[in-house]
């Protein structure tokens, strides 16, 4: 699995890798604040930040001993572009579900 998208995806999939993800668009975190709102290890904190860095969507920096972590938003964008034209079949099917919906109200009233 070496394509960016495949990365991303794969790296999504997990809630806590999800959770971290949002935490991050707040703004750059330690390991230590990222593992805050988990019943998880350190080291197993690491672990979920190491495949969403190897999946490009993490940067780490370097503060003399502060390393935080940095949300990159770039793999998410290719990821919005692959699923919008699904999207789009969604909203299609979802105002067919209004409509129907509405006509239905309308019969019984």
């Amino acid at each position: 699995m070496n394509d960016t998208l495949s990365l991303t995806f794969a790296a999504l999939a997990d809630p806590t890798r999800r959770a971290m993800l949002a935490r991050l668009a707040r703004g750059p975190a330690t390991v230590k604040e990222l593992a805050e709102p988990f019943a998880l290890s350190l080291p197993a904190i690491s672990k979920h930040l190491k495949v969403l860095e190897h999946a490009g969507l993490v940067e780490r920096g370097r503060e003399a001993q502060w390393r935080p972590a940095q949300l990159q938003a770039a793999p998410l964008k290719e990821a919005s572009h692959w699923l919008e034209p699904y999207r789009v079949i969604w909203e299609e099917n979802f105002d067919r579900l209004e409509a129907y919906l509405r006509k239905l109200q309308e019969e019984k009233t």
